[in-house]
């Protein structure tokens, strides 16, 4: 078995949570990170102030967050065979938003019928 050996070579900030990456070899992907973004390190990512101050560190040549966040290159590289158990990994570590977010509709829709 081999083990893939990329690099992050650049980035573009595209949208709320989503970063268009490129690769040493030339290849590139979009990622739309929020549905990873759970747990003790990768949750505080959820703040867009924080999630915009990535960059690329220069000695791993991967994407790194100030609060030590960061992925492997070869997943970001190879995202679609790993984003759905990534996230599967997130949800469990941090079930709650899905619950505050029904609630907070739930109350929005509330307001909306009282007004």
């Amino acid at each position: 078995m081999t083990h893939l050996i990329c690099r992050v070579h650049d980035f573009q900030i595209v949208g709320r949570h989503t970063l268009y990456i490129v690769f040493d070899d030339g290849s590139d992907r979009t990622i739309d990170f929020g549905p990873v973004l759970g747990g003790e390190l990768f949750g505080p990512l959820q703040d867009l102030s924080l999630f915009d101050q990535v960059r690329v560190d220069p000695e791993v040549h991967t994407l790194v967050w100030p609060n030590g966040a960061d992925f492997d290159p070869a997943t970001l590289h190879d995202w679609p065979r790993h984003a759905d158990a990534l996230a599967r990994q997130a949800r469990s570590w941090n079930p709650a938003p899905a619950i505050l977010d029904r609630l907070d509709a739930t109350t929005n829709a509330q307001t909306i019928e009282r007004q």
